[in-house]
C-alpha cells in the first residue's frame, strides 16, 4: 500500500483524517507545539484499517505518521500527564467545535479520559506516513459501556 497523504480543511475532511488515526499510538514526547509556526505536531504510530489482515502473515499493519495542526493560537490538555514523555497515549477520534466561524477548537480525545484541544483560526491540519510499514499481531478493540 502507498503511502497515505491527507489534508483536511473542513468537517468532511477532518472525519476521514479522524478514521484513519483511530487507534493510533503515541508517546507525550512524540507531541510538539511550535508556537512561532502556530503549528501542533504529533508523530504516532497508526493502525492502517484499510489494509485489513494479511492473508499470508496473519498480521495486521501500522505506520510511522505525523499528524500537523496549523493556525494553534493555543494548546491545552486534561488527564494527560505532560512531564511524563514516556506515557502512551491512544488516540481515538480527532473533532472540531466551531467558535467565531472559521474559528474552533479541535479536539484530540485519548483513551482513559485523556484530552487535548487546539484553539485554531480555521481547519487546516495534515496527515503523511513518514515510512515503511510493519506488521503486527494486535488489533485494537473497543468494548462499549
Amino acid at each position: 500500500m502507498e503511502q497515505l497523504k491527507l489534508a483536511a480543511l473542513d468537517l468532511e475532511d477532518l472525519a476521514v483524517v479522524s478514521a484513519h488515526v483511530q487507534d493510533a499510538v503515541l508517546s507525550v514526547g512524540d507531541i510538539r507545539f511550535l508556537p512561532r509556526e502556530k503549528t501542533a505536531v504529533l508523530v504516532m504510530n497508526r493502525f492502517v484499517w484499510t489494509s485489513g489482515k494479511d492473508k499470508r502473515t496473519g498480521q495486521y499493519e501500522r505506520r510511522r505518521a505525523a499528524l500537523s495542526v496549523h493556525r494553534v493560537q493555543s494548546m491545552r490538555s486534561s488527564n494527560i500527564e505532560q512531564s511524563d514523555k514516556a506515557q502512551v497515549l491512544e488516540l481515538l477520534a480527532v473533532t472540531f467545535d466551531t467558535g467565531e466561524d472559521p474559528a474552533g477548537t479541535l479536539t484530540l480525545t485519548f483513551a482513559g479520559g485523556g484530552v487535548m484541544a487546539l484553539d485554531v483560526e480555521c481547519i487546516e491540519v495534515q496527515l503523511a506516513d513518514l515510512g515503511a510499514a510493519w506488521g503486527t499481531n494486535n488489533k485494537p478493540t473497543h468494548f462499549l459501556g
